[in-house]
């Protein structure tokens, strides 16, 4: 394990200098979009954008890698990506933040993918579940971390967007300099989405609503912060504790998981993230600290449930089916994810900032709901034939989504190996 990681160091380095950057992206472009007099469904559209190119970005950066090589391909995005976040400094328009912010989100996945394809080549079949999980933890920790750097320059200016830039030019250099070799990307057989919601109703419907519920709150955190009047300093600690709240919470939250019926870990996990957002409403005109804390212990329930989501629809499928229907779930809750801004953002106009935390309290309470309907429907799988969880996040690719869904032993490019369950 610690050879796997020590092999991938220039990986991990390069995705910790990344996430610095695009988590500072995200909340910078809400905070100044506020600053410009975008409305918040303007803003909900922009965030949006990011989804529909992190979509295309994910179903076309394998076929580049194929033709051209990961490292050619990790400059070309990251170059493009360094690039269009200066020109949201220049071009000062809702209609051309949507234009950029679609190319953003089409570069930001094509790094993830050679990213998470260079991470699955280097991995063993005995430790890639945990070689996974270490990436996770740095994109969520880094993410987190990339919230702070909102202090360091006043975000009406110009500085915040020449630091974002850096950080993703800068995370080329350890990926460029490497001599490790170029990952294979594994071709996937299809599941269509019919045959999917067959096999696991919960996982597919999870999945999709993670999407519409983690879209949204990844978009329009910093909007909610700007709505209710915080200062930059507790906009940026607000925004930063769920990433950390998640790299906390998921050990437990994995092992329950994996040791109880997961749809009623999933359920218990939604409803108290219900309460958490209905908390965070009372708690918002009363006391900052309090409302941080809701948020952390928020983001530490809720983001997990895309993970047991993952975990229980990998419960049910035949070894050969687990690598295309990995694929087609990210796929499945990056298209919610582009329908959450577009949701609340005119809520947020409508109503206000309590809008967005309603919209939070609805879908989580949605996914409790129908996990709970469905544990009427089927009996529990037996703890020794669950596979493992694997903390996932909504902002994944096909690529570590497959990976998320192989069992030990199991062969990524044949696709399956011999029943482990």
């Amino acid at each position: 394990m610690l050879s796997a990681v020590v092999k991938s160091w220039a990986l991990f380095l390069g995705i910790a200098l990344l996430m610095l950057g695009n988590g500072l992206q995200g909340s910078l472009l809400g905070l100044r979009a506020g600053l410009e007099g975008f409305t918040p469904a303007s803003i909900g559209a922009v965030m949006a954008g990011y989804y529909g190119g992190f979509l295309l970005g994910s179903i076309v950066t394998p076929l580049l890698v194929r033709r051209v090589g990961h490292i050619r391909v990790f400059a070309a995005l990251a170059s493009l990506a360094s690039t269009s976040v200066l020109l949201f400094a220049v071009f000062l328009d809702a209609a051309a933040w949507l234009a950029i912010r679609v190319l953003s989100g089409f570069c930001i996945a094509g790094l993830y993918v050679v990213c998470e394809s260079w991470l699955n080549n280097a991995a063993t079949n005995e430790n890639r579940g945990k070689l996974l999980s270490i990436y996770m933890i740095v994109l969520f920790a880094f993410m987190g971390l990339g919230q702070f750097l909102l202090n360091v320059a006043d975000p009406a200016g110009f500085v915040l967007f020449i630091l974002v830039s850096a950080l993703i030019s800068v995370s080329l250099v350890p990926v460029a300099l490497t001599s490790a070799p170029g990952p294979q990307i594994a071709r996937f057989v299809p599941v269509s989405v019919r045959e999917l919601y067959r096999i696991s109703p919960l996982g597919t419907v999870a999945c999709l609503l993670c999407g519409v519920a983690q879209g949204a709150f990844f978009s329009m955190t910093a909007v909610y912060a700007t709505q209710i009047g915080l200062s930059v300093a507790k906009a940026s600690l607000l925004l930063s504790v769920p990433f950390l709240g998640v790299v906390f919470l998921q050990f437990p939250i994995g092992f329950i998981s994996d040791r109880y019926d997961r749809r009623m870990v999933l359920a218990a996990a939604a409803l108290l993230s219900v309460g958490l957002a209905l908390g965070c409403v009372v708690a918002a005109d009363r006391s900052f600290v309090a409302l941080a804390a809701l948020f952390a212990v928020f983001g530490g329930l809720s983001l997990p449930i895309y993970s047991i989501a993952i975990a229980h629809a990998n419960d049910y499928l035949e070894e050969d089916q687990r690598l295309g229907a990995g694929a087609k779930l990210v796929l499945l809750s990056g298209f919610g994810s582009m329908f959450g801004p577009l949701i609340v953002g005119p809520l947020m106009q409508a109503a206000g900032a309590v809008a967005f935390l309603y919209y939070m309290a609805g879908v989580y309470a949605t996914i409790a709901l129908f996990s709970l309907y469905r544990r009427t429907r089927t009996v529990p799988v037996a703890p020794d034939d669950k596979g493992d969880f694997v903390l996932v996040s909504t902002r994944m690719t096909p690529v570590a989504a497959a990976s998320a869904m192989l069992d030990p032993g199991e062969d990524p490019d044949a696709g399956g190996a011999a029943p482990t369950h």
